[in-house]
């Protein structure tokens, strides 16, 4: 039970992608995931001679102590102390093989019959770790497109409030799939909802220093008070490294809950018994973060973000059929159909063995903005995620801003663009 909910169409998309390649034998320009690496994005001289550096050393072939480095966690324990006043041992932080890694052992670890609500447009490895633990569909929060992404607090109170199997809240901030930041008061609220019905909260905070056009992103150990709360983080969008695979917890407020407590220990002995995580990136993250470059570089990398959020702003922005938000964090923007779709749209596709391809694919069942993916690649080549595909009922897509070469990053869009009306008028 629970198999059925484990989808990942970030990356499941990527073999009909292939296959229209092939059949096209062209290139496809892949908006479907965000690996910064593959888009262009080059790690820093200095960052790479860090970890060369770190390599010539024995002891980071070793294993790691469950918990993981003890000198990484009072690394990361001080610099939370010191910059967010926030109380934190280094034993309440714990490392794990990236944060999918994280995140499936704090699902995994619930009663069967505890559920966490997150938001809605959903991250596939948050709602389906979720759903799968639980043996039913995710239970949703929802962010309103029409307010800039805001989650519906109403909303998530009453489902709060009339779900007594609810026992956490989720957010993503700032969030993925729709690169929104959510502003101190609506996180203090969030915070609220969770004391008064005694809830912990599991904030995704992997972007949390991804913030731009003038945004401040508050980090949940800012606002949780005596709220018990995990945070998520990890180093392989912020250096970045995907491919090292380290991610760690931060857990708030564990001692004065005892249920919380057992909870947060049994993630722990979940962990031990893999025996530990990567040695190699956790070696490197005091070096890294601590060094003189880090901080003027990330000002820099999140001027490019910014840069980058605008001008799909301006590519996208006067198409009246859809709404564009641009993002504030991260490097997605999801764009939502104002209209409702028909499955007589259609974008024309010149390629006789692609078009034969998509029309298999493009059944009277399929939903309407997966049948625009699919033409999106079968006629310009690029590749976004349907929007439904993230536990949502809007019609829309996801795409990123991480194309590194400016050409290409204005024929992709502007291929969106065109792709966008030629759909709605076909």
């Amino acid at each position: 039970m629970g198999a059925g909910e484990l989808v990942y169409e970030i990356r499941q998309i990527v073999e009909i992608g292939q296959n229209v390649s092939r059949l096209s034998g062209k290139p496809i320009a892949w908006e479907n995931i965000g690996d910064p690496v593959q888009k262009g994005e080059k790690l820093p001289a200095w960052m790479k001679e860090i970890i060369v550096q770190a390599v010539r050393e024995d002891s980071t072939y070793a294993y790691s102590p469950t918990r993981g480095l003890t000198e990484t966690r009072e690394f990361l324990a001080e610099r939370l102390n010191r910059e967010k006043g926030v109380r934190i041992h280094p034993d309440d932080i714990i490392f794990f093989n990236g944060l999918g890694d994280a995140v499936n052992k704090v699902y995994g670890q619930l009663r069967r019959e505890a559920r966490v609500i997150g938001p809605t447009p959903a991250y596939p490895t948050h709602s389906s770790a979720e759903a799968a633990h639980a043996g039913y569909q995710p239970i949703t929060y929802k962010l309103d497109p029409a307010r800039g992404w805001m989650p519906d607090l109403d909303e998530l109170r009453n489902k709060v409030r009339y779900n007594e199997s609810i026992a956490g809240i989720m957010i993503i901030n700032p969030d993925n799939p729709t690169g929104a930041v959510f502003p101190r008061e609506i996180l203090d609220q969030m915070v609220r909802i969770a004391k008064d019905y005694d809830l912990f909260l599991v904030g995704d905070e992997i972007y949390i220093n991804m913030v731009y056009n003038g945004k401040k992103c508050t980090h949940l150990s800012e606002v949780v008070g005596d709220v018990p709360a995990i945070s998520l983080k990890g180093i392989s969008k912020e250096f970045p490294w995907p491919g090292g695979r380290c991610g760690w917890m931060e857990v708030y407020n564990q001692t004065g809950n005892k249920m919380f407590q057992k909870y947060v220990k049994s993630i722990l002995d979940a962990k031990m018994l893999e025996v530990c995580s990567t040695t190699l990136p956790q070696y490197v993250i005091p070096r890294i973060m601590g060094h003189a470059e880090y901080a003027n570089w990330q000002v820099e990398r999140n001027s490019f973000f910014e840069r980058r959020s605008r001008r799909v702003a301006e590519i996208l922005g006067g198409i009246p059929e859809i709404i564009v938000n641009p993002p504030d964090g991260a490097f997605y923007v999801s764009v939502v159909f104002k209209q409702e779709l028909s499955n007589r749209m259609r974008m024309r596709i010149d390629n006789p063995a692609v078009q034969n391809y998509i029309d298999g694919l493009c059944t009277s069942e399929i939903e309407p903005d997966r049948k625009f993916v699919y033409h999106l690649l079968a006629s310009r080549n690029i590749c976004v995620v349907p929007l439904t595909s993230f536990v949502c009922n809007l019609q829309g897509f996801r795409c990123t801003l991480l194309e590194r070469d400016d050409s290409k990053f204005e024929e992709i869009y502007h291929g969106i663009r065109d792709g966008i009306l030629e759909f709605l008028n076909g």
